[in-house]
């Protein structure tokens, strides 16, 4: 017995395969046929009168001939190369003909279109089906329910509408990868969902699905990454998704769930990525949130939950992002965030996060009081030992890099100095009740990049010490009481990209903000808006590298005067200029009013004079009013010529 099958393996290695099975060869050729355009000539070498077993790139057959891969993908990398390329046509009926084919890959050819023909369902032997990134249509076929044995199906982005067939599910026992994502699919998420025992991944994001997440999804004990965001799915998240505990992702995100979190989610102790953002969730966080080990990311912002900000979210030590924004939490912070010392983002901005203090003193009839008078009412309270609505545990959280608290009324007065311990890349406290002076902390700040104090009640001039943000990019400190000219060592924020200083009483020379200093391609603003100031002019902007590449000016309500300079177009990727109310004076310069990109202009109530220049953008009539001396479209035609 042995000999014979040592000799079944002889002759099996020295006898050549054999060659391409006439009905696969033909099926491939009629495949062909039906490819209007191939521009990387990935079907060149398909020619009838060479074998596609042997000759045929992206073939690949078993011993008897028979076609087992087909492998024309439109994105293929390799050591030291990306082929990205495209294809058109259609697919073949015939392609089902190739009865041992077990891989089909079409993926990322961009071009191909039509349905998929219900003949695929004689594929039987098929275990992998990549038809993503085409402009594929139509429902998927019923006679998919043959395809027993298929493990991986990805149909994402691409034109499939219908329902997803309850039938077809019922059958993929075998199936642990599905990729539906990016498409038009509608109705309901079939109840047999729960029969795909094997799917370890689920990808039904951005379609139309609706109707309820069914609570057979509970039974999938394999799948570790689940998406159904960016759908219409109503209803709320079901209690036997508590079950999944292998689950890693799970969005949900961009539907229109409500109800509450259910407590089973303690029991998603896999999970490290939980997304219920964009919703219409209410009630309370659970306390079970706590009960997550592995959790690094929980973004639940946008919904509607109400109430405190749980304390045992400090068990979490592995999360490094909390975005909970866009809610109407209440309450202070928790002390025990301070215990998540991986944290790196903590967003809790617009929530209704107040400045209630827990009372120190036994009262039975007030159990808080609230401290929002003087720095120093705050200062007695921290010196009791007193947990503010930011608690100074926080100042263990080396690895934080953005704060965001914005728009609540934490009634702050000042920053409390233990910032100072924080190395913040993002610092955003609009709106929380900030008064006085910019804290003097920020003067040694060396990492902060993006720095927003905006509608706050901050006063005086804006500090020599600014210049020492070096690392600034973007400065918002619009909605305050500003006053005083500029310094002179603003220059130094050669990093400074995007500026707000709008609504406050800054006055002075404008160009010390147009003339401060680039490093390299950085520091090039984007964006200024110096709005509702009591700027002066005039304007001289020539060759300032800060103002190359600006794409909205915003310099409106000021009493700049002088000419609007023509140098003012250098940055031609002006997108919005906004100089109404002001005393600007002389001509429209024709360069500006025709830039490429230009969207949104106002010159309106200013001292114009002159032929509005000939332009190509729509401007509305309105943006020219208040300046006797214009004329022109689309104001009333000249009646002199200038």
């Amino acid at each position: 017995m042995e000999i014979y099958t040592l000799s079944l393996i002889f002759l099996s290695l020295i006898l050549p395969s054999q060659a391409c099975h006439h009905i696969d060869h033909q099926s491939l050729l009629d495949f062909k046929h039906k490819i209007t355009f191939d521009p990387s000539n990935l079907l060149q070498s398909w020619t009838p009168q060479t074998d596609c077993c042997k000759s045929w790139n992206g073939i690949a057959c078993n011993s008897a001939g028979r076609v087992i891969n087909l492998t024309r993908s439109g994105l293929v990398s390799g050591d030291d190369f990306i082929l990205d390329t495209s294809m058109s046509g259609t697919l073949s009926p015939s392609l089902s003909n190739l009865t041992f084919l077990q891989l089909l890959d079409l993926s990322n050819l961009k071009d191909l279109s039509g349905p998929i023909p219900p003949q695929f369902g004689k594929l039987s032997l098929l275990t992998q089906l990549f038809l993503d990134s085409n402009k594929f249509s139509g429902a998927i076929p019923a006679t998919f329910r043959s395809l027993l044995r298929l493990q991986k199906l990805y149909l994402s982005n691409n034109m499939f509408n219908g329902e997803i067939p309850s039938v077809v599910l019922k059958s993929f026992k075998s199936l642990s990868e599905i990729g539906l994502s990016g498409n038009q699919f509608s109705g309901k998420i079939p109840e047999s969902i729960g029969e795909m025992i094997s799917i370890t991944k689920l990808d039904f994001h951005e379609n139309n699905l609706t109707g309820v997440i069914p609570d057979t999804i509970g039974r999938l004990k394999n799948v570790k990454f689940l998406d159904l965001s960016e759908n219409q799915i109503t209803g709320s998240i079901p209690e036997s998704l508590g079950s999944l505990s292998e689950l890693q992702l799970l969005y949900l995100n961009q539907n229109q769930l409500s109800g509450t979190i259910p407590g089973s989610i303690g029991g998603l102790v896999s999970i490290q990525f939980f997304r219920l953002s964009e919703n219409k969730l209410t009630g309370v966080i659970p306390p079970s949130i706590g009960k997550l080990p592995k959790i690094q990311r929980l973004i639940f912002e946008n919904n509607m939950l109400t109430g405190r900000l749980p304390a045992t979210i400090g068990h979490l030590v592995t999360l490094t992002d909390i975005y909970f924004s866009g809610n109407q939490f209440t309450g202070s912070v928790p002390a025990s965030f301070g215990n998540l010392q991986k944290l790196q983002t903590l967003d809790l901005s617009r929530n209704k996060l107040s400045g209630r203090i827990p009372s120190k003193r036994a009262n039975p009839v007030h159990e808080t009081t609230t401290c929002v008078g003087s720095r120093a009412c705050q200062a007695n309270l921290g010196l009791k030992g007193a947990s503010g609505p930011i608690p100074s545990q926080l100042a263990k959280l080396q690895n934080l890099q953005t704060l965001d608290l914005s728009f609540n009324p934490l009634n702050l007065t000042t920053l409390p100095n233990w910032f100072s311990k924080l190395k913040l890349f993002r610092l955003k406290m609009a709106k929380t009740g900030l008064q006085g002076r910019l804290p003097g902390f920020l003067s040694s700040s060396t990492t902060i990049s993006e720095l927003d104090l905006s509608s706050n009640a901050l006063t005086g001039e804006l500090p020599h010490w600014i210049g020492n943000m070096t690392n600034l990019s973007l400065l918002n400190l619009s909605n305050n009481r500003f006053r005083n000219p500029i310094p002179l060592e603003f220059k130094n924020l050669s990093l400074l990209m995007d500026l707000d200083l709008h609504s406050n009483n800054f006055s002075g020379d404008i160009n010390t903000i147009f003339k401060k200093n680039v490093e390299g391609p950085l520091g090039h603003y984007n964006s200024i808006d110096v709005s509702y100031n009591s700027f002066l002019g005039p304007i001289h902007i020539g060759d300032e590298p800060a103002m190359d590449s600006i794409v909205s000016l915003v310099l409106s309500h000021n009493p700049i005067g002088g000419i609007i300079p023509e140098t003012l177009s250098n940055g031609n990727g002006l997108v919005k200029i906004l100089i109404s109310n002001n005393n600007f004076i002389g001509k429209i310069p024709k360069e500006l009013l025709n830039l490429k990109n230009l969207k949104e202009f106002d010159v309106s109530r200013n001292r114009l004079i002159g032929e509005i220049p000939k332009h190509n953008v729509s401007i509305p009539a309105s943006a020219f009013l208040g300046n006797p001396g214009l004329c022109g479209t689309p104001l009333p035609p000249c009646k002199q010529s200038f």
